[in-house]
């Protein structure tokens, strides 16, 4: 079975399937704010919809990071590796790319099991 969330006729927010979640691209909400707080700010949307799936950021599998500009890497990760509980930390790939509109620095996605959710 398919679980979708939050679905529009474009996508879903978040869809789940044999107990794994899938998110959608998350993107800071204050287009003025610097990388570390668009980091956050996404990151802060993530917990949202990992919750409303019945999961939370300990189950993260992975994540997928687009910087609109690669030299603000240790700025991403300033806010990231607070996020992260120890010990917990996804598989990660982090790129330089151009994002859909030009005030969002970072974008973020990932998934994560979910752990009452049959398999």
């Amino acid at each position: 079975m398919i679980e979708r969330h939050r679905t529009t006729q474009r996508m879903s927010q978040a869809t789940v399937h044999r107990g794994v979640a899938y998110f959608s691209g998350q993107v800071g909400s204050d287009p003025e704010a610097g990388v570390t707080d668009q980091t956050a700010q996404a990151l802060s949307k993530i917990d949202d919809l990992l919750a409303m799936v019945g999961s939370d950021r300990r189950n993260l599998l992975g994540a997928n990071i687009w910087l609109s500009d690669i030299s603000t890497f240790d700025q991403m990760n300033t806010a990231w590796d607070d996020w992260v509980p120890e010990g917990a930390a996804p598989v990660r790939a982090t790129v330089e790319s151009r994002l859909a509109h030009a005030h969002w620095k970072v974008e973020i996605m990932v998934w994560a099991a979910v752990p009452d959710a049959p398999a």
